[in-house]
């Protein structure tokens, strides 16, 4: 496939087949994507992949804690203006309805964002860490090293999704990896493996801004 190709079939994945994941098909694609771009070139992402019985473990570990306090840091920002809470919503309400949940039902939502904490069932997990040194504008250079293995995952076949919503139990995960507290923070989980075809939730209707929502052109 083209890279216009990947990115525009690109999703989050939420609904796996029961099929492993070649471990060399994943060092081949994170190894690849060290090509991602960094200030300085600093390469400021560090990450452990889990398969197999450790990342049944880690799964059954967070559901069983319970969210951390304080929080590893604030995933959404305070005062949120409307047009944000818009996009969200555009997105949260189909992920429910495909899911079979009610806009209502609090509990069923609660079930759903639990499935986070097994990766809703996928073989293969990346942990992504920041070291505290680092600042804002390196975020974004991890941002951009995980949307490459995105791509470069979906380029095989596989499916993937981000999970910032990890976060709430980011100090048990760096225990249970070997990462130290101290020293780093944990930014978010990915599951990755094959996508299954015929999930209502791997099938619901993605929205975007439109361009002329978020980029202005002058001179042109």
């Amino acid at each position: 496939m083209t890279v216009a190709e990947a990115v525009a079939g690109r999703r989050a994945i939420r609904a796996y087949l029961d099929k492993p994941v070649d471990p060399a098909v994943l060092r081949r694609v994170i190894a690849a994507a060290q090509m991602a771009p960094s200030g300085y070139n600093f390469q400021p992402w560090e990450g452990v992949v889990l398969t197999g019985e450790p990342l049944r473990e880690l799964s059954r570990r967070m559901i069983a804690a319970a969210p951390q306090e304080p929080a590893e840091y604030q995933l959404v920002p305070r005062g949120l203006p409307q047009l944000y809470k818009d996009r969200r919503d555009s997105i949260t309400g189909p992920r429910m309805d495909a899911a079979g949940i009610a806009r209502d039902d609090e509990a069923g939502r609660a079930r759903l964002q639990a499935r986070n904490f097994a990766f809703f069932g996928a073989p293969a997990a990346l942990l992504c860490f920041v070291p505290r040194v680092m600042g804002p504008p390196q975020w974004s250079d991890v941002g951009m090293w995980l949307q490459t293995i995105m791509l470069l995952l979906h380029g095989d076949g596989l499916g993937s999704c981000p999970q910032e919503s990890l976060y709430v139990h980011g100090r048990l995960i760096k225990q249970f990896v070997g990462v130290s507290d101290e020293t780093h923070l944990f930014f978010c989980g990915m599951a990755i493996g094959h996508p299954d075809p015929q999930a209502p939730l791997n099938l619901y209707p993605r929205t975007r801004a439109p361009i002329d929502e978020v980029v202005r052109f002058l001179g042109a």
